[in-house]
């Protein structure tokens, strides 16, 4: 059975974020969507919260299931019995950064392989980062979360 990861803040999740998971769903057993617990990162969404709106976006998916850990990704990784990470390269920048926490990883854990997918072209420019930064004026994020998702988002700023 391959089992996979697909790890990250998700807050909030986006339909980049979607078409990762929808993708790899394809290629894996099951794929452990993990939101990360970041204690020095200040958050929109708390862990539940996050782990709520992925577990509403991927119920259409069976062989999704959604987590949260704390501490390092390879221990998790150990600890649910997966083998392979999933990762999204929007662009070079992505790459940069993920070529050196594959390195670690490996080193940590050699029983781990990385799986990149490159973004949908529709994605290139979607994080978020830039989902906050429209929500917070107003904007129409229709095309950048999944429906389910929106309306949390607006009643975040709208407090």
């Amino acid at each position: 059975m391959r089992k996979a990861i697909y790890a990250g803040s998700f807050d909030p999740v986006t339909l980049g974020h979607m078409d990762i998971i929808e993708r790899a769903a394809k290629l894996f057993d099951t794929l452990v969507v993990a939101v990360l617990e970041n204690p020095n990162k200040k958050s929109l969404f708390t862990v539940e919260e996050r782990k709520h709106h992925l577990e509403l976006a991927t119920k259409h998916i069976e062989n999704v299931e959604v987590a949260s850990f704390r501490g390092l990704f390879v221990d998790f990784a150990k600890e649910i019995g997966a083998n392979v990470a999933v990762r999204g390269l929007r662009n070079t920048l992505d790459f940069s950064a993920e070529y050196p926490m594959f390195l670690v990883n490996r080193k940590l854990y050699n029983e781990i392989e990385t799986v990149y997918l490159a973004a949908d072209e529709e994605h290139l420019a979607l994080s978020s980062t830039n989902v906050k930064e429209v929500a917070v004026f107003g904007g129409d994020i229709s095309f950048m979360v999944p429906a389910e998702i929106k309306p949390f988002i607006i009643e975040k700023y709208q407090k």
